[in-house]
């Protein structure tokens, strides 16, 4: 072979065959370099005579893997992608993309502009734009439906997802799948392609295929429903829509003018901000990059409640034996059952092979003593949120473990130093805090200690993104950030109550404002003697009106317990739907009228702002004691956590609004304080 070009594209000859190779890690992004790097070597493909057909392939782990994001907010520098994507589709021979990895976003525009594409086992395609809040902008929706259908290519376009290698093939996106060295058999491929005449195919000149126009209405539908609040998988209907009655140059200018205007919207600058936010949090404050977090191999989760439970399932989801240490065999045993229950339900709906439950399920042991746990690398608690309890099971502990052996606390609100303190061996200490139900929610607070070691940090880190969860590191805190932020937005709603608000009209403004749901329904759900003991733990540290909004006691006296009770803030039927019931209004002006309150209205814009003001002075206070590394971070943990709107970027970063009419941009760089007052009376 002979070098040709030195850059993160070099070109070299192999026979007739020219194999132009992307190197720019970690993911081979889009970058200025790689842009016209592969303006040259199509040139030096043109320029070449004894050259008949050239292959496209990428070092490292991954073909292209999308734009590079770093130059979003900067003025982009020619040749641009569509430039690229023009030049590939003009050849006048033969270009191959030899896909590994994945190819996302403009990595797969690329490939769509190749005359063929062939791909190894495994790889995966995509075009996940949507989730920045854009689209594709270089052909994506244009060539897409040509190849795989109108109904294929907008379910890809509209929801982001990847699909793999052997299914791309099946649906016309990939010509080929091949195992082995894909550099070869690219070549091979490229071989065959020039004894067979060198025919050049461009996507564009394909027809697009018959297709339901109803299906695009259909689907209009559901987006709008499964992404309520999102812009731009609507967009994606329209876009498809246009592409199916546009000629191919109108239609790929269209695309191009959409996806310009989508970059500079709200929502994906919001979008974009998350993203660059979950990567952010993966920085631990304090702690070197190059420090390597400890092997974990084997785990073992002290607690056979719902919690441990979910906790277990998703170690030996990822293939980690886990033993489940109880009381007694009968609780154990109904945690197995609890388990296999939800793979059984994964089995049922076709998402996991009855062969694969059987797999998981054997990686779980149970155990009543501590003494069989000797040779485990992390063991996570998570009993009962009291203390002395969580203090005899470290003690425990701390006689069986390994010295290098990790213990973590799943303790949502106590204090870690405390528990700590009461180890021999504080530098193995920390805090994993899963959020209920732990096999199903994303976000993991990894709580650090004073004397926690830096490869501890590092591994509960590198442990959560293994587990699937986008992990944030926190600090000391009473509720660290999670539940410290919403025990405020609690409080306001109450408040909002002996103010002369309704639950309904609580409830109804903040699902308004995109919340998945409001904070009384969520207190039903959760059960009104938990929120009744959260509350007695935490009174002789509340200010003298929260003390005295007893409102939970008092649903809780009248054995109102949410909807394990038929019966909470709201009243619910057999299948659990909630209405208004009468006596809640009675209860409310009983606790008025004791505690000298006078109802007045409240208007949507006075609840949405002392909800949100609470929650975000909370944040400032906990950025200004460093119990959270970053803005970002509290963005990551709220959108992660507890459902708020991705596309407004999180607490931290969203404009604040007045009933989402009035808005006005909050600095995302707020160490100091927000001096808002959101009540006048006495908190």
């Amino acid at each position: 072979m002979t070098e040709l070009l030195a850059r993160t594209v070099s070109v070299a000859k192999q026979g007739n065959i020219l194999v132009a190779t992307v190197d720019n890690p970690p993911v081979n992004a889009l970058s200025h370099s790689v842009r016209a790097g592969l303006i040259e070597a199509v040139k030096a493909l043109e320029g070449d005579a004894a050259a008949r057909a050239m292959i496209i392939v990428c070092e490292g782990r991954t073909f292209i893997a999308g734009a590079d994001i770093h130059e979003f907010k900067k003025p982009m520098v020619a040749p641009l992608l569509g430039e690229v994507i023009d030049t590939l589709d003009a050849a006048t021979k033969p270009i191959i993309a030899a896909i590994h990895g994945t190819a996302l976003g403009g990595g797969l525009e690329v490939a769509l502009a190749c005359s063929y594409r062939i791909a190894l086992d495994g790889a995966k395609v995509g075009l996940p734009e949507v989730k920045l809040g854009i689209l594709p902008g270089s052909g994506g929706t244009v060539r897409l439906p040509r190849l795989a259908g109108v109904e294929q290519a907008l379910a890809m376009i509209s929801e982001g997802g990847q699909i793999p290698a052997r299914d791309a093939r099946e649906k016309g996106i990939v010509d080929e799948v091949v195992s082995g060295d894909l550099r070869s058999a690219a070549v091979a491929f490229a071989a065959k392609v020039v004894a067979d005449g060198g025919k050049v195919r461009r996507t564009t000149d394909l027809p697009v295929p018959s297709f339901d126009p109803a299906a695009l209405e259909a689907s209009r539908a559901a987006l709008a429903k499964k992404y309520k609040g999102f812009k731009a998988p609507l967009v994606a209907v329209d876009l498809i829509k246009m592409v199916t009655e546009t000629p191919v140059a109108e239609a790929i200018a269209l695309e191009y003018k959409t996806c310009k205007e989508l970059l500079v919207s709200p929502q994906s600058k919001a979008l974009r901000h998350i993203f660059a936010a979950e990567r952010e949090a993966l920085k631990i404050d304090g702690v070197d990059a190059e420090v390597k977090p400890r092997d974990i191999k084997k785990v073992a989760i002290v607690g056979p409640g719902t919690m441990g439970r979910g906790i277990a399932s998703c170690f030996v989801n990822i293939g980690i034996p886990v033993t489940l240490i109880g009381l007694t065999d009968e609780g154990l045993a109904s945690a197995v059952k609890a388990i296999g229950k939800i793979y059984e339900g994964s089995v049922k709906r076709g998402s996991l092979t009855a062969e694969e439950m059987e797999r998981r399920m054997a990686l779980l042991t149970t155990t009543t003593a501590y003494d069989g746990i000797s040779d485990v690398d992390l063991v996570i608690e998570a009993v009962t949120e009291q203390l002395d309890v969580k203090k005899e099971v470290f003690a425990k502990l701390d006689a069986v473990l390994r010295d290098d052996a990790i213990i973590a606390t799943n303790t949502s609100f106590l204090d870690i130093e405390e528990l700590a303190a009461t180890s021999k061996n504080a530098t193995r200490i920390a805090g994993m805090h899963f959020f209920n139900p732990a096999n199903v929610m994303k976000l993991l607070e990894n709580v650090r200690a004073a004397k926690t070691a830096p490869d501890v940090l590092a591994t509960t880190t590198a442990l959560g993104k293994r587990l699937g969860k986008v992990p944030v590191m926190v600090g000391r805190s009473e509720g660290f950030v999670a539940n410290r932020m919403l025990s405020k937005r609690t409080r306001e709603a109450q408040f909002l109550l002996e103010d002369g608000a309704t639950p309904q009209q609580v409830d109804r403004v903040l699902t308004a404002f995109g919340f998945p749901i409001g904070p009384f329904a969520l207190a039903d759900l959760a059960g009104m003697d938990i929120m009744a003991a959260a509350r007695a733990a935490r009174v002789a540290r509340m200010s003298p009106r929260e003390q005295q909004c007893n409102i939970v006691d008092r649903l809780v006296a009248a054995g109102r317990l949410g909807q394990k009770s038929s019966a909470g803030y709201y009243v619910y039927d057999d299948n659990r739907k909630a209405s208004h019931d009468p006596a809640v209004d009675e209860l409310l002006d009983a606790h008025r009228r004791e505690r000298g309150f006078t109802a007045r209205a409240i208007s949507d814009e006075e609840i949405l702002e002392r909800c949100l003001f609470a929650m975000v002075n909370e944040a400032a206070r906990i950025l200004d004691e460093g119990a959270a590394a970053r803005p970002g971070d509290i963005d990551v943990i709220w959108t992660n956590g507890f459902g708020f709107p991705t596309y407004l970027g999180g607490p931290m970063f969203m404009p604040t609004r007045s009933a989402c009419r009035r808005s006005r941009r909050r600095s995302t760089n707020m160490r100091a304080s927000l001096a808002i007052s959101i009540s006048s009376r006495p908190r």
